[in-house]
């Protein structure tokens, strides 16, 4: 099995099946005594299969957890807690993925030893989880240089700047779903 969560690792691409419905309305010719009588639209449903890549897969889930994160902000920080209410860091990035359709271990330290894709400062694509303060904190890459995490008691999750101070902490980064 490949990444957690994910297809096999020697799948290059996932068929997704994709259903067409078209709508054809037709009308009766005009009979002798020129009234007119008029079909009932006739659907016909079409399917075709599209293939995405893996790297498409992922991107598509990526997007889903950022947005399920960014929809908690404001949440309140709270040790242990999964959401929706509440989160502590791991917690977000657990739901936040498995709103994606991924499953994620539940603490910070498994997540880091069971994602196998690993990623290096400055490499991050939204959906990354960065690790910071000696492995001990995860939050969520969202792009343009910021993450979003709940950072500690007393505090909201919210999204941050990747600042020097995170540079400085960061101990490792890894891509879910990939």
């Amino acid at each position: 099995m490949g990444a957690v969560g994910t297809q096999p690792a020697a799948a290059d691409s996932v068929t997704v099946t994709v259903t067409k419905v078209a709508t054809e309305t037709s009308a009766t010719a005009v009979s002798r005594t020129a009234s007119t009588k008029t079909a009932s639209a006739a659907k016909a449903v079409s399917k075709r299969k599209v293939k995405l890549s893996r790297a498409a897969l992922q991107r598509t889930k990526a997007r889903r957890a950022v947005s399920a994160a960014e929809s908690h902000i404001g949440a309140p920080y709270r040790w242990g807690a999964t959401g929706p209410r509440a989160f502590d860091c791991s917690g977000l990035v657990q739901y936040a993925w498995r709103k994606a359709g991924v499953r994620l271990p539940r603490t910070t330290w498994s997540i880091r030893g069971a994602v196998r894709k690993k990623v290096s400062w400055g490499h991050f694509k939204p959906g990354d989880l960065i690790f910071s303060s000696g492995g001990g904190h995860v939050g969520m890459y969202v792009g343009h240089g910021k993450m979003i995490h709940a950072p500690h008691t007393g505090a909201r999750v919210r999204i941050d700047k990747l600042d020097s101070y995170r540079r400085r902490t960061f101990a490792g980064a890894v891509r879910p779903g990939a």
